[in-house]
């Protein structure tokens, strides 16, 4: 699907004091459902391709994000990387993950979001990150829900 296909929806953030919310690119399926169409780099609980409900306060604001209507099977892990590796040589090192159907978005060279696809090898990827980050390249998380912090993580 091209970007004009595409609109933006938001994700407030409140306790994220760094950038207080997020925006995504969806699909909108209609009946204030959309289909997330990237990764999230900051929220937790939401991932690729879930379908959330989203609504506008107003005909002039993007929609808000309320809920996730259906998880998707993907998953969600986020990097900072620590090293002083370029931004190309960073890419190259998250590109071997893809052979475990594992997928990176760059946000500033430095924070990488990977969305694990559903047929992938997400205990495979997070060993892969495990043995980087105790090599000192790069810190990771996961990023699934976090138990009464809603999309926040806390």
């Amino acid at each position: 699907m091209t970007e004009d296909k595409l609109t933006k929806i938001h994700l407030d953030l409140p306790r994220n004091e760094e950038v207080g919310g997020e925006s995504f690119w969806a699909e909108d399926l209609g009946n204030d459902l959309y289909r997330m169409r990237n990764t999230p780099f900051h929220a937790y609980g939401i991932n690729f391709y879930d379908i959330v409900l989203a609504k506008s306060q107003s005909e002039d604001s993007k929609p808000s994000i309320i809920k996730v209507h259906e998880y998707r099977g993907h998953k969600t892990l986020r990097v900072i990387f620590l090293d002083q590796a370029s931004t190309s040589e960073r890419a190259a090192l998250l590109s071997q993950l893809n052979q475990f159907k594992a997928y990176h978005e760059n946000a500033d060279g430095t924070l990488f979001a990977i969305d694990v696809e559903p047929e992938g090898d997400y205990g495979e990827v997070c060993n892969w990150l495990y043995k980087w980050e105790n090599e000192g390249i790069l810190s990771y998380e996961t990023c699934e829900a976090r138990e009464g912090l809603g999309f926040d993580g806390g």
